[in-house]
C-alpha cells in the first residue's frame, strides 16, 4: 500500500503517502471498492502528498480507501492485432473484440534522436486536386487542417483516408481526440462497408470523457503509429481529430491542479506538452508517419495562442474558410492562406510551381475586379481584365471535387484526380483554351475531358 485518499474532486484525488518515495510522476495507481477498480496517474508529489489525475468518474470512491501500485504503467497493443480494432485512450478495446495473448507497450517510451529522423521524403499524392495543386505534402509531413466548426474538416479527414488507401495501400491511425462518440461510430461503420477496417486502428477519447482521457488518446494514437512504422516499417497516416482539444484538456487539468495559466487560460507548460507529442512525428529510415492534424480554430482567430502554437510545428496548413463554404464551394479551402513547405521550384518543378504563381495572381486580381464590378459593372473593364475575371471563375469552380465519402448526400460519384491532370487543365484554363465552355460546367469534376 502507498497511502490513502484524503481528498477528491472530479479530476483531482489527493493521496496520504506512507512511502512517496517508491513512486514517480506518471506512474499509475489504483484503488478498490467491492465493485470497482479506480485507477490515477500521479502528476505532482509534495512531501508526502501525492496529486493524481483520475482516469474516469470519481463517483463511488471516499476518502479512507488504500491506494495501490500498479505495477506496470499505461500501455497499448504494440503487434499486427491492432489493425481493424477501436481501443480507448487507455489502451482498452471498447468494439466487443478481445486479443488472446496481449503485447502491450507503454504509451511514453519512444523517443527519436537525431540520427534515426529521415527528412528526405518522396511526395506524397492525394488526389485532391486543391490540396495537390496548393498545398502538396511528401511522406513524414504534418499537415495541420484549420476551421472552425462546420465547415468541413472531419470530411476531408475521411476523404484523405479513403484516397491514400485506395491508391497507396498504407495503413492508417486515427485519433479522435475529444470529438463526437457519434463520428466515431461513423467512421468506424465506414471504414467496415467499404472494406478497409482491417488496414485502420482507432484510438478515440471522446468528448464526453474527462480531460485525463482526452488527453491520453493522442499518446495511444503515436504508439500505434509508431509500432506500424518501427516494427512493420510501413509509411504510416496518422489522422488527429482535433489536436487543439489536446489543448484544451491539459488546460481544464491545469486548472483543476490550481496552476496559473498564462493568457486565455492555457497552461504555461502548452508549449512543451505540444512539443512531446510532435517531435514523436516523425520519419526515419524504418518507415513514416505523415500526419493530418485537424485544428479547431475558436472564434475562427487564426492568432489564438495555442493555435499559433501548434503551427509552429506544421510543415503546412490547409485553412478551411466558412466563406467559401457559403458560396457552395467544397473542399472550402481559402488557397491564399493554405501553404506547403513543397512549394519550392527544386521540389515540385517549375511547370507547378509557375502555374501555383499564375492562378493566386490571376485570383488576386480577381477578388479586385469583384469590388470594380459592384461599382461599374463588369463592360467598364479591359478585354484583359475580363479574361482574368471569367478563368478565374473557371479555376475557383476547377477545384472543386465531389468526395468519395460525401457520396451517399451528393449523388455525385467521388473522383480521385492525378496531379498531371490537374497541371494540364489549370494551364489550359489559363492559357484560353476553355474560354468557350461556361463556367458551371466546371463544378464538381474530375478533369476537364469529362466535359469537352
Amino acid at each position: 500500500m502507498i497511502g490513502k485518499i484524503v481528498a477528491i474532486s472530479d479530476i483531482n484525488v489527493s493521496i496520504f503517502a506512507d512511502y512517496p518515495q517508491e513512486v514517480k510522476i506518471g506512474d499509475i495507481l489504483y484503488a478498490e471498492t467491492q465493485s470497482k477498480i479506480y485507477r490515477f496517474e500521479i502528476v505532482e508529489i509534495k512531501n508526502n502528498t501525492i496529486t493524481t489525475i483520475p482516469f474516469s468518474s470519481v463517483i463511488g470512491l471516499k476518502r479512507g480507501l488504500s491506494v495501490y501500485p500498479l505495477k506496470k504503467g499505461l500501455g497499448i497493443e504494440y503487434s499486427k492485432e491492432i489493425l481493424g480494432r477501436v481501443f480507448n485512450s487507455y489502451g482498452e478495446l471498447i468494439d466487443g473484440t478481445v486479443i488472446n495473448i496481449p503485447n502491450e507497450r507503454s504509451i511514453y517510451n519512444r523517443h527519436l534522436t537525431i540520427a534515426d529522423i529521415n527528412v528526405n521524403n518522396e511526395i506524397l499524392w492525394t488526389g485532391i486536386k486543391v490540396i495537390d495543386f496548393f498545398s502538396p505534402l511528401s511522406k513524414g509531413f504534418k499537415m495541420g487542417l484549420l476551421g472552425g466548426a462546420g465547415v468541413g474538416k472531419t470530411v476531408l479527414i475521411k476523404e484523405l483516408i479513403n484516397n491514400i488507401y485506395k491508391n497507396l495501400n498504407s495503413n492508417a491511425i486515427f485519433v479522435g481526440v475529444g470529438e463526437r462518440s457519434r463520428e466515431g461510430k461513423e467512421l468506424y461503420d465506414e471504414m467496415k462497408e467499404s472494406d478497409l477496417l482491417d488496414k485502420i486502428s482507432i484510438v478515440f477519447g471522446q468528448m464526453g470523457d474527462n480531460p485525463v482521457s482526452r488527453s491520453k488518446a493522442i499518446y495511444s494514437g503515436l504508439t500505434l503509429a509508431e509500432y506500424l512504422r518501427d516494427e512493420q516499417h510501413q509509411d504510416v497516416l496518422l489522422f488527429i481529430d482535433n489536436i487543439y482539444r489536446f489543448v484544451q484538456a491539459k488546460s481544464e487539468i491545469s486548472t483543476e491542479l490550481k496552476r496559473v495559466p498564462v493568457e486565455n487560460g492555457y497552461p504555461t507548460t502548452m508549449a512543451s506538452d505540444v512539443s512531446e507529442v510532435e517531435e514523436r512525428i516523425n520519419s526515419t529510415d524504418d518507415g513514416s508517419i505523415t500526419s493530418f492534424q485537424a485544428i479547431y480554430v475558436p472564434a475562427d482567430d487564426l492568432n489564438d495562442e495555442a493555435v499559433q502554437t501548434i503551427l509552429s510545428h506544421m510543415d503546412g496548413q490547409i485553412v478551411l474558410d466558412r466563406k467559401v463554404a457559403e458560396k457552395g464551394l467544397y473542399p472550402a479551402i481559402n488557397i491564399f492562406r493554405t501553404t506547403s513547405k513543397l512549394i519550392d521550384i527544386d521540389k515540385i518543378g517549375k511547370e507547378h510551381y509557375d502555374l501555383v504563381s499564375s492562378v493566386l495572381k490571376y485570383l488576386t486580381r480577381y477578388e479586385e475586379l469583384e469590388e470594380i464590378i459592384a461599382v461599374l459593372g463588369i463592360d467598364e473593364l479591359s478585354s484583359e481584365d475580363k479574361n482574368i475575371f471569367y478563368r478565374s471563375r473557371k479555376l475557383r469552380n476547377y477545384f472543386t471535387q465531389p468526395m468519395f465519402v460525401a457520396e451517399n448526400y451528393t449523388n455525385i460519384p467521388g473522383k480521385f484526380v492525378k496531379i498531371n491532370d490537374v497541371l494540364e487543365d489549370v494551364k489550359n484554363i489559363l492559357s484560353g483554351t476553355y474560354d468557350n465552355i461556361d463556367e458551371s460546367k466546371f463544378l464538381y469534376i474530375g478533369t476537364v475531358k469529362e466535359i469537352l
